[in-house]
């Protein structure tokens, strides 16, 4: 038996006018997604628990089983799990962005939370000439993918020091969250001193030249120490493999006992190998039980607020994730199980996260006993649950029933 899980992260929206009131996902051309939906099941799962902060971490936590009210500590940790950085006990992770802020006397405005989704090798340069500038025994960087790098701080953060995640706040007004780093003066210090080493960079001055946005800060947040997690092999006695393009999910691979398959050309946007993902999730497939294949462009054209963009990436999603994948493990005559989610919505219009349930489709090689007959969307799931009620509550009792074991997720 072979499992999938297929994660468009931040699919979900709510009706957009300038696609006729329809969502992305109603608007988009999703002919594989809406056969598995008609054949299968559809389900609404709660991957967000009450009080928690609707992020791609603690989302797709849940969606691997685990409880964020037990295993959640921050995103960062997650990511140097996957960057391979050891976190000591009495040390902190941080997220560092690379970001493009607008200073306007002792105003900031946050104007990009990707530098333009800033490329790999240009970052790294960024990050290597902060860190050769302004690293120290206290605070260490290393450079990630694209916008996303890490920080590592030995010591502890004051209570006064709230972050914030720099994607919820584009085009707004950041200065009483920026101010807030002055509660910690090591990090305040690297931020300053940070900004002025990007200003003066070659990197910089070229996409300043070729009109593009320049990496001019970084933006410290998702701060946590590394969590102990029991793994999913240990817990379901499966074992798979993890592809995404984003440290956040290698690093649950890594964390949960995953494989984590790196593909050549996959960059977290539009521009994806969505080939390369595909065919390495079919690659585990014929060696392992499971797999999960994350794909993070919805979520990206989400956060820009791009509806056009958003539907493409979904299309993109179906077309050259979905629709392959399904079609190699069927020739594989094995039966298999596949779930089609998202993490959270990412609405175009807030250009952030929700934490609402979320609408997935769950199917059967070996069919279900009552097919839904609906295509995958919001509003079609929503319909479904009023008339059958698959509702669950949390992403662990979610991926039990997709793993079809029974745990003790107390």
């Amino acid at each position: 038996m072979k499992y999938i899980l297929l994660i468009g992260d931040g699919m979900g929206d709510v009706p957009v006018p300038l696609l006729g009131d329809k969502t992305p996902m109603e608007a988009a051309a999703t002919p594989a997604m809406d056969r598995l939906a008609k054949e299968g099941e559809l389900l609404l799962v709660q991957t967000v628990p009450d009080g928690y902060p609707p992020g791609s971490d603690v989302a797709n936590l849940s969606l691997l089983g685990y409880e964020p009210e037990k295993y959640y500590t921050g995103r960062a940790p997650l990511e140097a799990a996957s960057m391979g950085v050891e976190i000591e006990a009495d040390e902190l992770a941080f997220r560092c962005n690379l970001v493009n802020v607008e200073w306007l006397g002792d105003r900031v405005t946050m104007i990009d939370y990707s530098a333009g989704h800033i490329s790999t090798e240009e970052s790294r340069q960024l990050i290597e000439a902060v860190q050769e500038a302004c690293g120290t025994e206290v605070l260490r960087l290393y450079p990630g993918i694209s916008y996303r790098h890490l920080v590592v701080y030995k010591g502890a953060i004051p209570s006064a020091l709230q972050t914030v995640p720099p994607h919820d706040h584009m085009d707004q007004d950041v200065t009483a969250y920026y101010n807030l780093y002055k509660h910690d003066a090591a990090l305040f210090k690297l931020m300053e001193q940070a900004a002025e080493v990007l200003a003066n960079h070659p990197v910089n001055a070229q996409r300043a030249k070729e009109g593009k946005k320049t990496a001019n800060s970084l933006w410290l947040w998702g701060e946590g120490k590394r969590p102990a997690m029991e793994t999913i092999p240990a817990r379901y006695k499966v074992n798979g493999g993890m592809i995404s393009a984003v440290d956040l999910l290698m690093g649950l691979g890594v964390l949960s006992g995953l494989e984590v398959v790196k593909v050549e050309g996959a960059t977290g946007y539009l521009d994806t190998n969505y080939k390369g993902k595909a065919e390495a999730a079919l690659q585990v497939l014929a060696e392992k039980d499971f797999v999960v294949v994350h794909v993070e462009a919805p979520d990206e054209t989400g956060h820009q607020g791009l509806a056009a963009e958003k539907v493409k990436a979904i299309e993109d999603f179906d077309r050259q994730i979905v629709a392959p994948i399904i079609k190699g493990v069927e020739a594989s005559e094995e039966p298999f199980r596949v779930v089609v989610t998202m993490d959270h919505y990412t609405p175009v219009h807030r250009r952030t996260h929700e934490d609402w349930p979320v609408p997935m489709l769950m199917y059967d090689s070996r069919g279900v006993e009552n097919p839904s007959g609906r295509p995958y969307t919001e509003k079609e799931v929503l319909t479904a649950i009023e008339q059958n009620g698959l509702k669950l509550a949390s992403g662990a009792a979610f991926f039990s029933r997709f793993m079809e074991r029974v745990v003790d997720n107390g």
